[in-house]
C-alpha cells in the first residue's frame, strides 16, 4: 500500500501562481511513476503531468498545461510536486495525485493504483 496526501490548494488570482505537493508514504519502493490529475466539476478527470520516480522522464498534457505547469519531485522526501505559473479561470479543479507500480499508459486513471483525497485549486478570474 501507498499513502498519498496532497496540500497546498487554494485561491489564487488569474495570471498568479501555485506549488502543490504530494507526499508519499508506505511502500514507497514499489512506485514506478508519479502524476497530477484533475477533475473540474462536470467533467471527466484528465492528466496533467507525470514523472518516472528513478528517472528525469516528465509528460504534460498537450496545450492546456504545457510550458506553464511543471512536475518535479524530491526523493528524499518521497514527495511530488506541481508548479503552476500563469494560471487561468479554466484551471480550477481538484488535484489529485497518483502513482503507478508498473509502466504502463501514463495518462489513464486506470493506469494507477493509488491515489490521493484530492486538493482544490480555484483560480478567480
Amino acid at each position: 500500500q501507498v499513502q498519498l496526501v496532497e496540500s497546498g490548494g487554494g485561491l489564487v488570482q488569474a495570471g498568479g501562481s501555485l506549488r502543490i505537493s504530494c507526499a508519499a508514504s508506505g511502500r514507497t519502493f514499489s512506485m514506478y511513476r508519479m502524476a497530477w490529475f484533475r477533475q473540474a466539476p462536470g467533467k471527466e478527470r484528465e492528466f496533467v503531468a507525470s514523472i518516472r520516480w528513478s528517472s528525469d522522464s516528465t509528460y504534460y498534457a498537450s496545450d492546456s498545461v504545457k510550458g506553464r505547469f511543471t512536475i518535479s519531485r524530491d526523493n528524499a522526501k518521497n514527495t511530488v510536486y506541481l508548479q503552476m505559473n500563469s494560471l487561468k479561470p479554466e484551471d480550477t479543479a481538484v488535484y489529485y495525485c497518483a502513482t503507478a507500480i508498473r509502466p504502463s499508459s501514463y495518462t489513464r486513471p486506470s493506469s494507477y493504483a493509488y491515489w490521493g483525497q484530492g486538493t482544490q485549486v480555484t483560480v478567480s478570474s
